[in-house]
């Protein structure tokens, strides 16, 4: 009785999974607004340098007065302001600003306007976006830690509280010590709240709902926060209140502890055999399944016969993955290819600013094609397959990138607001397929043993990575097509790393260190989920054949023999 069968009985698409993962859209829509509430408390709006004649003027009217300073306009101070028959004489200032006049987006006061972070003083934003990161590359790899040393339940919880107390504290931030501090706290819990309750979910699924129901549940949560983000912001009006909501939602997961149950194929890995069984019976009793005793004992015993054949999974480190030849592979395929797909996800989802609309709007159009990438991406899946759809992804999206970049090479083409988000959104939504369908398949392919610290150490190499996205981002105010040729470089490379991987598809995923380096054994690179089921079809036809061959074999050598001795006799009596 192994673990899928006894969760079979106990219900594996029953109410509970349900509930986890209503709970799991929860956490991946509070995970989404607190993630882009780093990029949203610093939008900075068009403004000018204060001058008192500028006061009763529209914005209109100030930004033509600064119109021939172009890029600087908004760091150039005036000294005197003089029309003479509606032709404007200024005369510089060769003092920096103090004051700023600003036009603000929907009325929303952003970090940046409230404590005048802008011009000389832009860097002070850039170090606590800086400070977040690395709390994202600490938070990430000590919550996966964690996840296998206390569990999934409690390190969820531990994580969203970290993103809770990050932003509540940043509320009351009044410089730039006090800020980057609270957002290094914040970033701890940028990645981990949303991975580590993957992982718990993942773990209780069936097969069947790994593909479709996982990928449209992300998708509309994803996209519903994606959608609150930005408009929270406006009706808050402020970034403090903004941010206290942003706290508020993380602090509702703290109640998880007394609805989800801890992961039982982990509490195995811990030889927990009676607490993985007592929540398996929890489970089976919230789905109204009556589950034999006999049924557990011959898991207890299962458990107990696998204990003996690996007594080391207890013990399993990240070091005793580096130590199997197979399994070292694919983690470290899965760890390169993570970090290119993190870097180009970053780049394009968190480059809001400069397309020529509202950051507003422009966040809200990239949330609108997050639910069909989820619908497409869970479709596609459960037809073709985790290798196959990722692969799929990866070549689309690379080239889109580089259509948008041969686009960018020619004059003027930056400048055209429409032809960039035509080519944007569609990237978006590649690059949504490609982050979502890859989180999925590579928690599949580490064994449970190992996966909450494999799959974090992926994460913490994809943070370190991403660390890079603002200066590629930067890249294109020199060289406008620079990102996009440079992303289809990265995309490529991905793909490649993805052929190297095995199928998970309607597979038993690996839970301990053997099963990992045995899992997907004599699979090639072009080996697919969609191809080996018509090549099973294939092999399988040719045997029928030769049976039914055989028999009419059989049947004409019997008749033969019957004619045979039937002409015998005939002889005999002759």
């Amino acid at each position: 009785m192994e673990f899928d069968k006894i969760l079979a009985k106990c219900g594996d698409a029953g109410r509970y999974q349900y509930l986890m993962l209503l709970l799991l859209g929860y956490v991946a829509f509070t995970s989404t607004v607190h993630y882009y509430s780093q990029n949203i408390i610093g939008f900075v709006p068009a403004h000018w340098c204060y001058h008192e004649q500028l006061v009763n003027r529209s914005h209109d009217q100030i930004a033509a007065i600064y119109a021939p300073f172009g890029k600087d306009a908004a760091c150039t101070r005036l000294e005197q302001i003089e029309v003479h028959e509606g032709v404007y004489n200024l005369t510089v200032s060769s003092k920096s600003c103090e004051r700023w006049i600003y036009k603000y987006d929907y009325g929303f006061r952003s970090m940046n306007v409230e404590l005048n972070w802008v011009c000389d003083n832009a860097y002070k934003a850039r170090i606590g976006q800086s400070l977040f990161f690395l709390g994202s590359l600490l938070g990430t790899f000590a919550f996966g830690m964690l996840g296998d040393r206390i569990g999934r339940v409690r390190a969820v919880i531990l994580a969203n509280q970290c993103g809770f107390v990050g932003d509540f504290l940043t509320t009351y931030a009044t410089n730039l010590s006090q800020f980057s501090a609270f957002r290094c706290i914040s970033g701890l819990a940028a990645t981990a709240n949303y991975y580590l309750m993957f992982i718990l979910v993942l773990e209780h699924l069936a097969p069947k709902l790994r593909n479709l129901a996982i990928s449209v549940m992300l998708g509309l949560c994803c996209c519903l926060g994606a959608l609150v983000a930005p408009w929270l912001s406006v009706l808050a009006g402020n970034w403090r209140i903004y941010l206290t909501f942003s706290a508020m939602l993380q602090l509702v997961v703290a109640l998880f502890y007394f609805v989800v149950q801890e992961s039982a194929q982990w509490l195995i890995t811990r030889n927990n055999v009676e607490g993985a069984i007592a929540r398996l019976k929890h489970i089976a009793h919230f789905n109204g399944r009556q589950v034999p005793a006999t049924d557990f004992e011959a898991f207890r015993q299962h458990c107990a016969a696998k204990r003996k054949q690996d007594n080391q999974q207890q013990k399993a480190t990240l070091f005793d993955l580096l130590r199997t030849p197979r399994l070292r592979r694919t983690a470290l395929v899965v760890i390169c290819t993570f970090m290119l797909i993190s870097l180009s996800f970053n780049t394009i989802s968190r480059n809001v600013e400069g397309l020529g609309m509202s950051p507003f709007v422009v966040f809200s159009l990239f949330a609108v094609v997050v639910p069909p990438s989820g619908l497409l991406q869970g479709l596609l899946q459960s037809r073709l397959g985790r290798k196959s759809t990722c692969l799929l992804a990866l070549l689309c999206t690379s080239l889109l990138s580089c259509a948008l970049g041969v686009c960018l090479t020619f004059e003027g083409a930056q400048l055209n607001a429409t032809l960039l988000l035509a080519f944007a959104l569609p990237t978006r939504l590649g690059i949504s397929m490609c982050y979502t369908t890859f989180s999925q398949y590579s928690s599949e392919l580490l064994p449970t043993c190992v996966r909450s610290r494999g799959i974090a150490t992926a994460h913490l190499a994809a943070a370190a990575a991403s660390v890079t996205s603002p200066y590629l981002i930067h890249l294109g105010t020199k060289f406008p097509a620079g990102p996009s040729l440079i992303l289809t470089a990265l995309l490529l490379i991905a793909a490649t790393c993805a052929l190297l991987l095995p199928e998970t598809n309607n597979r038993q995923l690996p839970i301990t260190l053997e099963d990992g380096e045995t899992f997907g054994k004599g699979e090639s690179m072009l080996t697919f989920d969609c191809w080996r089921a018509r090549d099973d079809d294939v092999l399988k036809q040719p045997a029928e054949e030769l049976k039914l061959n055989a028999l009419n074999g059989v049947r004409r050598n019997a008749e033969a023999d019957t004619d045979t001795e039937a002409e015998a006799a005939a002889e005999a009596e002759a």
